[in-house]
Parts: C-alpha cells; structure tokens; sequence
C-alpha cells in the first residue's frame, strides 16, 4: 500500500489562481505592447478634436 501527501484544496486553488494571474498578466502586457500605436493615435485625434472647437 502506497501513502502519499495529499495536496489541500485550498493550495492547489490559489496555486492555479496565481498562474492565472501570471497569464492574465502577461497577456495584458503583450496586448498593450501590440495596440501602443492605436492607443496614442486615437489620444492624438481626441487632442486635435479639443484643440480645433
């Protein structure tokens, strides 16, 4: 008969919660590295609509 550690629920929860986290993470950062020029443009265009009324 073989024993083994149990691993608690609760760790293996809040080991999952943060490698989600961690992918979430890097995720939102590649995505904002990606729209960077999207994101400036738009400001630019709400900044020369601001300026021209």
């Amino acid at each position: 008969m073989k024993t083994y550690n149990k691993i608690a629920t609760s760790k293996l929860v809040a080991r999952f919660d943060e490698e989600l986290l961690n992918i979430l993470r890097e995720d939102l950062k590649a995505f904002k590295q990606n729209n960077q020029f999207v994101t400036s443009n738009k400001q630019a265009t709400a900044q020369r609509n601001l300026k021209a009324a």
